[in-house]
């Protein structure tokens, strides 16, 4: 579950971590209002949860009242990367002079948390991480023990943050692990911490994700949960009773079994594609339950082709078949390039009932997925 930036500040304040002075507003005239109590400059910030809302248009500075309203009116209601803007953090704007980058998140491949420090601060960390990883100090944690002070430190000297604010940082990050682990939190990060011209040290926004599972030990945060930003596959989803994650690329993505679905992204990955979704129709799916998997992907504006991967044990490859065939001869045209692979229980019998006039077939896992991916690419040429 994924807290807006108001809800984390909040929680970030709370635990002691300062934030800038900020109201939250639903119409233009709540935000006339708290820019005037705020002052000048001051931040609109729309509250959905995408990343990159600066660059789409979701974050503008005000300067004076003319502006406020302006920016007001643009941000509520518009369409950001698919979700409705219906309100907005209305925040003191931060005189700064350096913009840093402080997380924690876990790290799969070592089985523990990871504190994570850098001096990029302000701009998409991912990337940063991907061209010049070096900018980035990390410093793993043992959860027996948590976060020691030491490491706290270490991991801000590893970063090269200026001394005189090292000791506030190392703070946050320290108040960052223990609201981590105190909260069952997946992932915790500011990304800018801002530093002032005075040297003070301020969380600019704030991000905070906690494990669903665990939400029964949170109530308070559980309350939190925004239904409404559900997105419309989001809702689907839950409708159809599917496990189901939006991401963003354009290779629709359908299994049965999470591993087999993880797989296949992970291919999808390997043969230079870029997955859009983690899609579970689950065990024992029938025709209906396959049609409606393949309404939804179909569903995804991002989605330039579909692989479908299906290993039967209590699926059976010619229900599957079914459904493939009843979801795409409902089309007058077939909207994306659908490639199937079929293995397991009745697989053989499957694959002569799948229409090969409406989909690709290949034997092999591998060959779908490089087959999906290569249609993906022609479709965005």
């Amino acid at each position: 579950m994924r807290l807006h930036e108001y809800q984390a500040k909040d929680v970030f304040a709370d635990a002691g971590i300062p934030v800038p002075e900020s109201h939250l507003a639903t119409t233009v005239e709540e935000v006339v209002e708290a820019v005037s109590e705020i002052g000048f400059p001051a931040a609109i910030k729309a509250q959905v949860h995408v990343g990159g809302r600066g660059k789409a248009g979701g974050i503008k500075i005000a300067t004076d009242e003319a502006e406020a309203r302006q920016y007001a009116d643009e941000i509520l209601g518009m369409d950001l990367k698919g979700y409705t803007v219906e309100k907005v953090l209305v925040e003191e704007g931060v005189d700064f002079e350096n913009e840093l980058y402080v997380g924690i998140t876990m790290d799969r491949g070592e089985g523990e948390p990871v504190a994570m420090v850098s001096t990029e601060g302000g701009v998409d960390i991912e990337s940063v991480a991907e061209e010049t990883p070096d900018a980035i100090a990390r410093e793993h944690i043992d959860p027996a023990f948590g976060l020691h002070p030491y490491q706290a430190r270490k991991v801000v000297y590893d970063a090269e943050i200026p001394r005189d604010v090292a000791g506030d940082v190392a703070s946050i990050l320290s108040t960052l692990y223990d609201l981590y682990e105190s909260k069952d939190a997946s992932e915790v990060e500011i990304n800018p911490v801002m530093i002032t011209a005075d040297r003070e040290v301020i969380a600019a926004d704030a991000v905070m994700n906690i494990d669903e599972d665990a939400l029964f030990r949170q109530p308070d945060l559980a309350e939190m949960e925004d239904e409404a930003a559900a997105d419309d596959l989001e809702a689907k989803a839950n409708e159809y009773g599917f496990d189901y994650v939006r991401l963003s690329g354009n290779v629709g993505i359908i299994g049965n079994g999470a591993g087999l679905v993880m797989t296949t992204l992970d291919l999808v990955d390997h043969f230079g594609g870029t997955p859009a979704n983690f899609l579970d129709i689950g065990g024992g799916a029938k025709a209906e339950r396959v049609a409606n998997a393949l309404d939804m992907v179909f569903a995804d504006e991002n989605v330039d082709a579909v692989v479908f991967n299906i290993f039967g044990g209590i699926t059976r490859g010619d229900e599957v078949a079914k459904g493939i065939n009843e979801a795409l001869e409902s089309f007058d045209e077939i909207p994306k390039k659908v490639v199937v692979r079929l293995a397991g229980t009745n697989a053989e019998e499957g694959m002569e009932i799948l229409n090969t006039d409406l989909v690709e077939v290949e034997a092999t896992l591998e060959d779908a997925v490089q087959r999906a991916v290569e249609n993906a690419q022609e479709a965005g040429q």
